[in-house]
Order: C-alpha cells, then sequence, then structure tokens
C-alpha cells in the first residue's frame, strides 16, 4: 500500500529541500502529525499500524541532521520501513522492534516520532551528537527495553517522568552527555532496570534512596558525576549486583558495611572521592569480587590481614590514601592478582617476601610510602611488566636482573637509598620501556650495554654519585626520548653517537663535569624541545645548524666555556639571557658582548712578479724565502703602526667630546639653579635657556636658596634612563626630577614633547603622575610627583627581616600595579622597564608605578640599546626582546610583571647568582608548583601568616604571566579581574581556578 501522493509524510520529506524558515515550519507540522496520530484508532483491521511506524520514523528523520545520507533509505513512499538502514521489525507483524543508529555522527534532536514505535524494544543512539532535551515519552513505550543514548550532547536535567512509568525497561545508558541536576527520586519505580548507567555527566547532589529498590540491578555506574554525601543504607538489598562504580564524585563519609552482603559483586570502583574510615570487615565475604578500586580516598588504618581471602582479586588499587602499617603477608595468597597498587600511602616494613606466591602479578606500585630493606629478589623473578618502588627508603645495592624475562616494560626505582653499581645485566631487558634511577646514591660507571636497550624511551639516572663517560653505545637506544643524567660526576665529551637518538625530546646533562664540544651529529635531533648543558666544562662554538631545530623552546647552556656567536633565527631569537650566561667567550646582543668582525687576510704583492702563475712565482721558491719573510715584517710593522695612529685619534675625539659634554650639562644644571631670573625669560628667545612646561599650568616656582637642582647630595637613585633628584617647590611641596642620560639618542624636540604629553595625561591612582619636563637639546628631564615610601625592592630586600610586607600589603601591591598597567595598555602605552625597584609605595602603603613609557623616547625601539639601558630588569625582560623580527607589544610588560608577582609573593630576586649556579626565579617556582610544593615558595617571612587559597592562585597567576610564547600570557585586564576573583572569590560562581584554566 502506497502512501497518498498528498499525504503529510511527502510533505515532510519534502521538507528536507526547503529554505530554513519553511523547514521550520514543516517541523512544526510535523509534531502536529504526531499529536493527531496519538488520537487516531489503532485497530488490527487496519492498514494504519505499518504506515505508523513509517510516519514516525519520518517524524524523526526531519528533526536529525545527516552529512553522511545514512539516512537515504528512509522513504515515505514505502509500504513499510523493515529494509531501511538501521531498523529491524518482527517478521511476523511487521512492526519496529529495534533501531541502531550508532556513530553515524547525526544531530539535531531526538524528536517526538519515535514515540510512534509501540513495538520497539531496543533504541541505539548512541555516539552521534544529539543535543537538545530527553523525551520522558520514550520510556513509556510499552515494549522497550534497552535504550542508549550515551556519548551525544544531550543536557538539561533527567525528567522525573522518565523513570515514573519506564515500565518493561531493563537497560538505560546516558553516559557521557552533559545532563545536570539531581537523579530522579522516581528511579526507584523501575523495578526491571538491569543495567543502569548514568556516568561522565553534571549531576549533582546526593544518591536517593530509591536506588537500592532496584534488586534486579546488575550494573550500576555514576561515576564522573558532581554527586555528594554518604551512601544510604540499604546497599545489600541489591542482592544481584555485580559491578558498582561511583568513581569521581564527592562522596563522603565510611563504607556501607552492608556492601560485603552483595555477594556477587565482581568490580567495585569507590576511587576519586572522599571515603574515610577503615575498610568494612564485611567485605571479605566477596570471594568473586575479582576488581578492588578504592584509591584517591581517605582511608585509613592499616591493611587488614583478610585482603587474602579475596581469593578472585586481580586487580586492587588503595592508592593515594591514609592507610599505615606493613603490608599483610596474605597478600601472598591472591594467586590471580594482575595489578597491585599501594602507592602514596604511610606505609612501612619492607616489601612483604610472601608475594613470591602472585604467580600472576604483571603491574606492582608500592610508591611514595616509606618501606625500608632491600628490594626482594622476587621483584624480578616474576613476570612483571611495571615495577613502581619510586619514594620509599629502600636500600643496599640494585640486584642483578637473572634470567629476566622480556616483558618487564617499566622498572622506576628512584628517590630511594640504593648504593654499589649498575649493574651491567641491566642493559639486556631488551623490552624495557622507562628506567628511571635517579635521587639514589648509585656510584661507578654507566654500563656499556645500555645501548642495548632498543625500546627504551625513558632513561633517568640523573642525581647519583655516577662517573666515568657516557659510552657511545647510546646511540643505541633508538627510540630513546628522554636522556636524563644532570647532578652526577660525568666526565669527558657528549658522544657523537647521540645524534643517532633521532626521537629524543630531552637531553638533560647539567651540573657535571662533561668537556669537549657539542657534536655536530646533535643537529640530528629533529623532536628534540628541552637541552640542558649547563654547569659542564664544555667549550668551543656552537653549531649553526642548532637554529634548525624546529621544535626547541629550551636550550641551557649556562656556566660553561662556550665561544663565539650564537646561531640566529627561530629559537635563538627569543632565548633567554639566563641561558647562556657565564659563557666569558661567547658573544651578540643576547649576552649584550659584541662579536669581532672577521677582516678579510691581506694580499702581499711580489713586485718581481710578472706573471700571473703561481707555480712560477720566484717569491715562492726556497731560495727567497727570506725574502718573503722580511716583506711580510714589515707589513706587519706598517699595520701596526697604522692602527696605533687611528687609536690615538679615537681616543682624541672621545676626549675632548667628554669635555664638551660636560660643559654643556654644567651650564644647563646651571641654568637651573635656583633663580627668579630664569623663569622669567622666555623660552623661544634664548636657546640655551630651554623650554620648561608645567602640564597642570601653574608656575613651578622651585624654592630659592641653597644649591642647584641637580645636586648631587640631593640624588635618590639612578636607573636606566637617567638619575632622579628630590627638590622643593616654594609652596613646601616636593618633586622628583628625572635627567635624561639618553640624550644622543633622544628624538627631536617635536617628537620628545608629544611622547612627553601623551605621558601626561597617564593619570591613575596607581601610576607616579609625570608633571611637566625641561627641555633643550643637551638636556631634559622629567618632573614627577615625589613619593615618601620608597621602592618596593627596598621594601622585599633591603628592610629589616623583622618587619616584612604583609600578605595583605603584598596582594594590594600586585592588584594595584595591574591596574596601572591596565589603563596603560588601555591607552596604547607600553611601560617597558617594569621591575620593583620602579614600583613606589607612598605613604600609606599604595603602588605606584613609575618610569613607563620612556623608552617611546628613543628614535627607535633598537633592542640592543634598550635593554643595554635596562640591564638592570634582567630577568623581568620578555624573551622576545632578543628577537628583532618579533613585535614588541603588550605582552612584554605582562611578562615583566609576572615576574614581579613572583618576586612579592616569594621576597626573592628574579635572577640570584650563586657561587657556581645562577637560579632563576620562574624555573624554581615553576618547579615547586609541578612537585606539589608551591605553597612553601611563599616567602618564609610571613610565618605561614598567608591565606593558601589567595596565595597559590597568584603564583599560578604570576607563571601563566611569564609563558615564552606571548600569546599564551593573558592581558592585563583580564589579569585584574583574576586578582579581584581572588580577593573576593565569593562574588562570582566560577573560582580562580576556572578563570585561570580559561587563559
Amino acid at each position: 500500500m502506497r502512501l497518498n501522493p498528498f499525504s503529510p509524510s511527502r510533505f515532510l520529506s519534502q521538507s528536507c529541500h526547503l529554505s530554513p524558515p519553511n523547514r521550520r515550519k514543516m517541523r512544526n507540522f510535523s509534531h502536529f502529525l504526531v499529536f493527531l496520530l496519538a488520537l487516531l484508532p489503532l485497530t488490527a483491521e487496519s492498514a494504519g499500524p505499518i504506515n505508523d511506524d513509517v510516519l514516525g520514523l519520518i517524524v524523526f528523520k526531519a528533526d536529525v541532521v545527516d552529512p553522511g545520507s545514512k539516512l537515504a533509505s528512509w522513504n515515505e513512499d514505502d509500504d513499510d520501513c523493515c529494509a531501511w538502514f538501521g531498523v529491524q521489525c518482527d517478521p511476523k507483524s511487521r512492526r519496529v522492534t529495534e533501531i541502531s543508529l550508532s556513530g553515524l555522527s547525526l544531530s539535531g534532536k531526538v524528536g517526538r516520532g519515535l514515540i510512534q514505535l509501540q513495538s520497539l524494544r531496543k533504541l541505539t543512539l548512541s555516539n552521534n551528537n544529539f543535543s537538545g532535551t530527553l523525551n520522558p515519552g520514550l520510556a513509556k513505550l510499552p515494549s522497550l527495553q534497552s535504550i542508549d543514548l550515551s556519548n551525544n550532547s544531550l543536557s538539561d536535567s533527567v525528567p522525573d517522568e522518565f523513570f515514573s512509568q519506564c515500565r518493561s525497561l531493563r537497560a538505560v545508558s546516558l553516559a557521557r552527555n552533559a545532563f545536570s541536576g539531581v537523579i530522579p527520586p522516581s528511579l526507584g519505580s523501575c523495578s526491571t532496570l538491569v543495567s543502569l548507567n548514568l556516568s561522565s555527566n553534571k549531576l549533582s547532589g546526593p544518591l536517593p534512596g530509591g536506588l537500592w529498590l532496584l534488586n534486579e540491578l546488575r550494573s550500576l555506574d555514576l561515576s564522573g558525576n558532581d554527586l555528594v554525601g554518604e551512601v544510604p543504607n540499604g546497599m545489600d538489598r541489591l542482592f544481584n549486583l555485580r559491578t558498582i562504580s561511583l568513581r569521581g564524585n564527592r562522596l563522603s563519609g565510611p563504607m556501607q558495611e552492608d556492601i560485603g552482603r552483595c555477594l556477587l559483586l565482581k568490580s567495585v570502583d569507590f576511587s576519586g572521592n572522599s571515603f574515610s574510615g577503615p575498610l568494612p570487615e564485611t567485605m571479605r565475604s566477596l570471594s568473586l569480587c575479582s576488581s578492588l578500586s578504592l584509591g584517591s580516598n581517605l582511608f585509613s588504618g592499616e591493611l587488614p590481614d583478610w585482603i587474602g581471602e579475596l581469593k578472585s582479586l586481580q586487580l586492587l588499587d588503595l592508592s593515594s590514601n591514609r592507610f599505615s602499617g606493613e603490608v599483610p603477608d596474605s597478600i601472598g595468597d591472591l594467586m590471580l592478582l594482575k595489578h597491585v597498587n599501594f602507592s602514596g600511602n604511610y606505609l612501612s616494613g619492607s616489601l612483604p617476601e610472601s608475594m613470591a606466591g602472585c604467580r600472576s602479578l604483571l603491574t606492582l606500585d608500592f610508591s611514595r610510602n616509606s618501606f625500608t630493606g632491600s628490594l626482594p629478589s622476587w621483584s624480578f623473578q616474576l613476570h612483571l611488566e611495571r615495577i613502581l618502588v619510586s619514594g620509599n627508603k629502600l636500600s643496599g645495592s640494585l640486584p642483578v636482573p637473572v634470567n629476566v624475562d622480556q616483558s618487564l616494560r617499566m622498572l622506576d626505582l628512584s628517590a630511594n637509598s640504593f648504593s654499589g653499581w649498575i649493574p651491567m645485566e641491566m642493559g639486556s631487558i631488551r623490552g624495557l620501556q622507562f628506567l628511571n634511577l635517579s635521587h639514589n646514591w648509585l656510584t661507578g660507571s654507566i654500563p656499556v650495554n645500555i645501548g642495548g636497550l632498543k625500546m627504551v624511551e625513558v632513561l633517568d639516572l640523573s642525581g647519583n654519585q655516577i662517573n666515568g663517560s657516557i659510552p657511545r653505545e647510546i646511540g643505541g637506544a633508538v627510540l630513546l626520548k628522554e636522556l636524563l643524567l644532570k647532578n652526577n660526576s660525568l666526565t669527558g665529551g657528549i658522544p657523537s653517537q647521540i645524534g643517532n637518538c633521532s626521537h629524543l625530546t630531552s637531553l638533560i646533562l647539567s651540573h657535571n663535569n662533561l668537556t669537549g664540544s657539542i657534536p655536530p651529529t646533535m643537529v640530528n635531533l629533529t623532536d628534540i624541545q628541552t637541552i640542558d648543558l649547563s654547569l659542564n666544562r664544555l667549550s668551543g662554538s656552537l653549531p649553526k645548524q642548532l637554529s634548525d631545530l624546529p621544535h626547541l623552546i629550551s636550550f641551557n647552556i649556562s656556566h660553561n666555556l662556550f665561544s663565539g656567536d650564537l646561531p640566529a633565527g627561530n629559537f635563538f631569537n627569543t632565548i633567554p639571557p639566563s641561558s647562556v650566561s657565564n659563557n666569558p667567550g661567547l658573544c651578540g646582543a643576547v649576552v649584550n658582548i659584541s662579536c669581532p668582525g672577521v677582516l678579510p687576510k691581506p694580499i702581499v704583492l711580489n713586485p718581481n712578479s710578472s706573471s700571473s702563475n703561481a707555480s712560477s712565482d720566484p717569491a715562492l721558491s726556497p731560495e727567497n724565502l727570506a725574502h718573503k719573510k722580511i716583506i711580510l715584517s714589515i707589513s706587519a710593522l706598517i699595520a701596526i703602526g697604522a692602527a696605533a695612529l687611528i687609536a690615538l685619534g679615537v681616543i682624541t675625539i672621545t676626549v675632548l667630546n667628554l669635555r664638551v659634554r660636560a660643559a654643556s650639562a654644567s651650564q644647563s644644571a646651571a641654568a637651573l639653579t635656583l633663580s627668579d631670573d630664569y623663569y622669567s625669560q622666555s623660552p623661544g628667545t634664548d636657546a640655551n635657556s630651554g623650554k620648561l612646561v608645567m602640564f597642570s599650568g601653574e608656575h613651578p616656582d622651585f624654592s630659592s636658596g641653597a644649591h642647584a637642582i641637580l645636586n648631587k647630595d640631593c640624588e635618590l637613585g639612578r636607573g636606566g634612563f637617567g638619575a632622579v633628584y628630590k627638590t622643593m617647590l616654594r609652596d613646601g611641596r616636593p618633586v622628583a626630577i628625572k635627567k635624561l642620560t639618553v640624550s644622543s639618542l633622544v628624538k627631536s624636540q617635536e617628537d620628545f614633547e608629544r611622547e612627553v604629553k601623551k605621558l601626561g595625561k597617564m593619570r591613575h591612582t596607581n601610576l607616579v603622575t609625570l608633571e611637566g619636563y625641561y627641555w633643550t637639546p643637551s638636556l631634559q628631564l622629567l618632573i614627577y610627583e615625589y613619593i615618601s615610601g620608597g621602592s618596593l625592592y627596598r621594601h622585599l630586600h633591603e628592610t629589616s627581616p623583622m618587619n616584612p610586607l604583609s600578605w595583605q600589603e603584598r596582594f594590594d601591591i600586585i592588584l594595584g600595579t595591574a591596574r596601572s598597567l591596565a589603563h596603560l595598555h588601555r591607552h596604547n602605552v607600553i611601560h617597558y622597564n617594569l621591575k620593583s625597584s620602579n614600583v613606589l609605595l607612598d605613604g600609606t602603603g599604595e603602588a605606584k608605578v613609575a618610569d613607563y613609557g620612556l623608552a617611546k623616547l628613543l628614535p627607535m625601539l633598537d633592542r640592543y640599546v634598550l635593554s643595554s639601558k635596562i640591564q638592570s630588569a634582567l630577568g623581568y625582560m620578555a624573551p622576545e626582546f632578543a628577537c628583532k623580527t618579533v613585535k614588541i607589544t603588550e605582552k612584554c610588560d605582562v611578562f615583566g610583571f609576572g615576574v614581579l608577582v613572583l618576586e612579592i609573593v616569594t621576597g626573592r630576586r628574579p635572577v640570584e647568582y650563586m657561587e657556581d649556579d645562577v637560579v632563576v626565579l620562574c624555573d624554581v617556582v615553576r618547579g615547586a608548583l609541578e612537585g606539589g610544593r608551591v605553597e612553601e615558595c611563599v616567602d618564609g617571612r610571613l610565618h605561614g601568616k598567608f591565606p593558601p587559597e589567595e596565595a597559590v592562585p597568584v603564583i599560578k597567576l604570576g607563571l601563566i604571566c611569564t609563558s615564552q610564547v606571548p600569546s599564551s600570557r593573558p592581558d592585563m585586564s583580564e589579569v585584574v579581574n583574576i586578582l579581584e576573583l581572588i580577593r573576593c572569590p565569593q562574588e562570582s560562581q566560577d573560582s580562580p581556578g576556572d578563570e585561570l584554566n580559561r587563559i
């Protein structure tokens, strides 16, 4: 039977070709049709039922976006839909019983058309991109047993009606969507449910008590939500339960005693919550349990001896809790155990010898505890794939691997007290991919057969007392990605065979006694990202091809004996000065040392030669060698004499220029003595008198009296752009006068005045106000308001330890500085020279930023000149200052601000020079953050008198601002918003961490 050519279903099909407005109208019409169909009697005699299924699916299709045309076979002209893609029917009634449309990239919404399918038993729409809300009518279908809408983009709350009339529903999966709100209390009405998966959504609130009424339930997964509170009583009613996962919520309280009465349980995952207290003893009855995951909770007490009664256990994860005491010997009775993880607890004693009986064991993780004794021999006798015992107190020599099975993939013995040599047999573990023996007391040399580890990707031997050289055989580890050998006593050179390790991303050889040069083969490491060769005795020049390494982001060769100029281009255009410091022979803009020019060798012509043939030149004959030596000696003497004359001339001219400039400066300074006659002159009539402008329009009227304005006794300090003096106006108000020492570089008077007047308009509570200026071609003065409290540098580094800045004062300074920079940036002014000595404090402790925008007074932003003028800002300067091809933007100020934040919070200088090391503050704090020790970075003078909930986000913000990539740094307006949020988090629903993650 065909549908009427003018039937609504034909219009619905045609709606797919209509314009969007008309198509929306047709979709609304489809919903009206569903309503009408619901009113029609469904009798056995009519031909309607088949057509109802066709029409229902066509209505559903109208709401679906099908980019792959998977539903092209769905044609309303067909008598039935049993041959359509993804549709199955009952062979007798020809009614639709199953729809399976998984993983087809479908989108749109799950419309009401499906509620026409009265015989539908299974609906699978998983792994698509359906959005909108969940239609409660789906669960009311009388025959529906299974519905899978997992891995879509459905949102809003799960309607309470969805579970209130679920009839014969046995399996529901709404996992990996965006459902929110609470789990509907009506869930307890679905007494036929066998499987329920609501994982990876945004569900909140407590677990509903009705959950335990589902006594047919075999699988329950509520993981990856935001559920809170304790697990309610009554779990023993789930006597058919096989698997339960509450992982990754915020559930708390003790584990329910009645869990042990769920005797059929095979998998329990309560990890990633806040459950506390000891393990209930009833759990010893779970003899069928093969997987027990309770990691990342607050469980405490000793590990129970009955753990050995769980004979079916294959996975046991009790990591990151508060368990203490020794591991019971009964663990050796777990013959089927494959994976055991006790890491991150307070366990002590020795590793139990009884575990030699765990013949199925593959993974052993006992790291970050307090185990003592030696590494038991069974660790290398079982067929283990992973041995992780780092961060304990194990000692003794490393056991010699005997008949090691090639299944061992990971061996981490780091951060213990192992001593002695590295056994040669370590190189015979052919399948090893990760070997970490760092931070022990190992001695001797690196085994020469270490290159036999053909599969190793990470080799970390750092922090030991290993000597000898790096074996050439290391080139055999062709899959090596990280080679970490720092903090040892290695000697010799870097083997050229290192170039065979073409997959290397990190090469860390710092803090050794390596000599020789960088092998040219290192340019073959095209995947390398980090190279650290600092604190060695390496020498020679750097291969120019290092600049061609495409992924290099860190290159540290500080504290060596390298010479010559740095490679140019790519990463080396932005390399931080600290990464190449303390190499006396290096030259270039980064180290602020000019490289000597390469001059061509002089050509000495023989006047007696009449032939162009070099082989016949009599001057080259043996009998005329003495004559050639005389010619060369005379030439050398002439060259030396000429050079001496040139040098003498340069010195003479320099001295004369200095005298003229000094005389000019003296005259200009004298012109600024406290004389009323000077101010009565017209700026335009006498070039020597200069031009004085006050932005307020008032007469400056400096107090006449004893001495000149620029008297040495009145000097307040000196910076990269000049000295600052204090003087008084006649009304008693003090001002600060900066004498610019870049006169030869300053722009013309017109350009100078334009830039200064722009700075004079920058009025802000946290900016030092520029009140006026004085101009002559040889002398320029800037007149500022006087700030009495001194510089932030003095308060941080020069005041008494008994009177440090409080946390409140430090936070206010950080916030005030951020607001001032945001104000400057809104007016297109870049500071260029932010540092703690340029942040002043007034009498109330308010931060006042000084010296802003002065670099724009130069004729061009020559980075070499600029960096030489602000060398005191070393440590604050963004890496792009070293790159001539990168535009200097506001992000440079953001970098300097980030360093300043870390300096204020830690009380340490940005760069500290030790006896044999250079410590960069950003690196220290970043390492502490990665190691979970960030609170230890806060200035010790605060003695714990600081709120961690403010200090930690502020430190993280400082690190984000010091990102090496300018685009990764936030704008200062964003910084201000984040700081205000950190100070007052209750005013926003978002946490400061959320804001930091958005940047």
